[in-house]
């Protein structure tokens, strides 16, 4: 059956990881996304490797893993933007397309004749998503920006990495471009969004989108914590802000997570460690005190946990119903029995490698269930298909 988007056309102009981070979530969705790429060049990321992907010989092949990781089932076309012919055929195909999503520098697409406001006179019901660092007004519309540039400015290191004085010290970046992934889920969100409104009003929408706004914005309860205190949050590590005992523990042979949640968690958590007592405890009864007395309840949890294995606590606190965990390293989070079930990595078919490993979407529908057949495609893939469907000649 078809995805619950198959009726949408996306035109994606975008590039790197946040806006092509949307055009893969539309694309497995169902909606027909065609990539536009600079000719002879194409998406910035196809060189960001090592590591490449290796054809059916076993050679490189000049895909790079992170260009993989974001284009899924997408159609490329290269055009050259400087031309008016590769501009004209934007124009032809904003005619026909739902939504436009681009992410050059603020005012770049306009310049072109190809911002929102020209656009919107060939297809008045045009959704058109910008996003940008920081934002198509302000003092710092025209500045460039990286996820890594965004996750410190927005705030977000400031309360990520170990604690002043303990070892490691010092602000730490998300291990993956958090900043980037989040700006293009409210990408779709807001494009989505748009859409539904569309189907009422008949009218499109240009959408401005900033990163910078997206680090803000996901601050969550650490900016709430700041407003309603006063006091800015500090690096905590592993610990939770406001909920006690979260952190990483060790074990005899390494370490877990542990996450408890509620006062009822915490009473069947110190009865699983040993420590019943723990529960009745007016030092650690209740969350609030347990967070003003985490000092004196993590001595009796490093040392009730350091006896037992990974496989030992993980296993005890699951039948209590105490969420725990380990520390999996990528190869292992694949051989997690859960993850296999829920068949969140695939095989697609590539033109190059034969088949592609890929991660594909959380999102399971009952009535339109996704099918992820369409590898990440080649530089220029779909062009002449594409520019034929416009009556366009490759050349031209």
């Amino acid at each position: 059956m078809p995805g619950p988007l198959s009726h949408v056309r996306v035109l994606d102009l975008s590039r790197i990881m946040a806006g092509p981070w949307c055009g893969q979530i539309l694309a497995d969705l169902g909606a027909d996304v065609i990539k536009v790429e600079r000719l002879g060049e194409g998406d910035d990321t196809r060189r960001w490797g090592p590591p490449f992907l290796a054809d059916s010989n076993g050679n490189p092949t000049g895909e790079a893993g992170y260009y993989l990781s974001v284009n899924r089932g997408k159609r490329s076309v290269e055009l050259d933007l400087k031309s008016e012919e590769g501009r004209e055929a934007v124009r032809q195909l904003a005619r026909t397309s739902d939504i436009l999503l681009e992410n050059f520098k603020a005012g770049t697409l306009d310049r072109m004749g190809l911002g929102y406001d020209e656009l919107k006179v060939i297809n008045p019901q045009l959704i058109y998503c910008s996003v940008t660092g920081f934002g198509l007004s302000g003092p710092r519309a025209k500045d460039a920006a990286y996820d890594f540039m965004i996750q410190g400015l927005g705030g977000l290191m400031s309360v990520t990495g170990a604690p002043d004085g303990e070892p490691g010290e010092g602000p730490q970046k998300v291990g993956v471009p958090i900043v980037d992934i989040m700006t293009g889920m409210y990408a779709a969100v807001g494009v989505l969004a748009a859409l539904a409104n569309r189907n009422v009003t008949g009218k499109g929408d240009h959408i401005d989108l900033a990163m910078l706004d997206v680090s803000v914005a996901t601050l969550a309860n650490q900016a709430t914590n700041y407003l309603v205190s006063g006091r800015p949050p500090a690096r905590r590590g592993n610990r939770h802000p406001n909920i006690q005992p979260q952190n990483v523990y060790p074990v005899a042979d390494g370490h877990i997570v542990l996450a408890v949640g509620n006062d009822g968690q915490f009473r069947k958590f110190a009865g699983v460690i040993g420590h019943p007592a723990l529960a009745d405890d007016p030092r650690f009864a209740t969350n609030a005190a347990r967070v003003e007395n985490l000092k004196d309840l993590e001595d009796v949890v490093i040392s009730a946990l350091s006896e037992g294995t990974v496989a030992d606590w993980t296993s005890a606190l699951a039948e209590a119903g105490v969420p725990s965990g380990p520390i999996n390293t990528i190869d292992r989070v694949f051989e997690e029995a859960q993850v296999r079930h829920r068949q969140m990595l695939r095989d697609i078919p590539h033109p190059l490698s034969g088949t592609l490993k890929q991660v594909v979407s959380p999102l399971n529908f009952r009535n339109a269930p996704l099918s992820f057949d369409a590898a990440p495609p080649l530089l220029g893939q779909h062009t002449d298909e594409i520019l034929s469907a416009l009556g366009l000649g490759k050349a031209r």
